[in-house]
């Protein structure tokens, strides 16, 4: 199948950025180095909004975040822009028997990690415990989602015990894992009681992440989605210093849900009632990509940046930057 085909049958209008010469619209961010998004999740809509988003943030590439049933349509995305999508992770339902041969063949087929990894278990839990060893036995790195549910009406959690998690570090030190979501950012500041999904004020030094991040070689972390962004926003100061600190850990993702990189559709009011619960106010109806990208660049140096936006990324992947 050539492009011309590929692009019908996924219903794409056009992918390539007018701007791909130098002529980038007004409303278009250039970002002082290329970006590459490791945390984009496939959309159901076809190329055109896949790529759509990217180019709308200025996003250079993404990493794909995949489930075992959606190869299909990432081979058929990484053919039609490999320069865009030169990358991929596969998921699979870990509670299920069949979920470590299919992440395996997800590997063997090109995956370059696990993740995300998301469901209602314990972080130390034996499903976990098995991905954790096939992911040392694949050499690629697991991307993991820690949420814990603060209130009464938030349902269930993901990969939950962060607190604890230095054992399974300790445990699997030739695992790679990347750190990621709400449990997982709220606790950069010490005095985190899981009282809020996205809690404020500044940041106390000497929190569990922060903690992990310096005491483990094998911990990394995704700097996407309101949980990281409303991490990085709370104390510059502190923010800088983290940057700096961990700028060989850390790498950017969106994870964001708007469809053209500037806030279509994204969510613009709070439909939660609980406070606990509430999404942060200065990302909603906003492209987080942007957000944290504008963020990360008044909080750094270029230099930096560029680690944290392309570097780090292209190192954990394999991949030539």
């Amino acid at each position: 199948m050539d492009r011309r085909q590929v692009l019908a049958g996924m219903g794409a209008l056009a992918v390539t950025p007018a701007w791909s010469q130098g002529q980038a619209p007004d409303d278009v961010p250039r970002w002082s180095s290329p970006v590459i998004d490791m945390h984009y999740h496939m959309r159901p809509d076809g190329a055109a909004i896949a790529v759509a988003h990217q180019h709308g943030a200025g996003v250079t590439a993404a990493n794909l975040l995949t489930q075992t049933e959606q190869t299909g349509t990432t081979a058929k995305l990484k053919a039609l822009d490999p320069a865009m999508f030169p990358s991929w992770f596969i998921a699979a339902d870990i509670t299920k028997p069949e979920s470590q041969a299919l992440l395996t063949a997800g590997v063997k087929a090109g995956a370059r990690g696990l993740g995300e990894i998301k469901y209602n278990v314990q972080a130390d839990g034996p499903e976990m415990h098995r991905v954790y060893a096939l992911a040392a036995d694949l050499n690629v790195p697991v991307l993991l989602h820690f949420q814990e549910p603060i209130a009464p009406d938030t349902q269930g959690g993901f990969n939950l015990g962060v607190k604890k998690f230095a054992n399974v570090l300790k445990a699997y030190p030739k695992t790679i894992f990347i750190g990621h979501a709400n449990a997982f950012w709220a606790n950069i500041s010490a005095d985190f009681a899981e009282q809020a999904q996205y809690p404020t004020g500044p940041i106390v030094p000497g929190g569990i992440t922060d903690k992990l991040l310096s005491d483990y070689p094998n911990l990394y972390a995704d700097l996407s989605a309101n949980s990281a962004n409303n991490a990085l926003s709370r104390d510059p100061a502190f923010t800088a210093d983290f940057l700096k600190r961990h700028q060989d850990k850390l790498h950017f993702g969106s994870d964001c849900n708007c469809l053209d990189g500037r806030g279509a559709t994204a969510v613009r009011a709070n439909a939660n009632p609980n406070p606990a619960s509430s999404l942060p106010a200065a990302t909603r109806g906003k492209c987080i990509a942007r957000e944290t990208l504008h963020l990360l660049t008044a909080s750094t140096t270029p230099e930096i940046f560029r680690k944290l936006v392309w570097t780090n990324a292209h190192r954990r992947l394999g991949l030539p930057a």
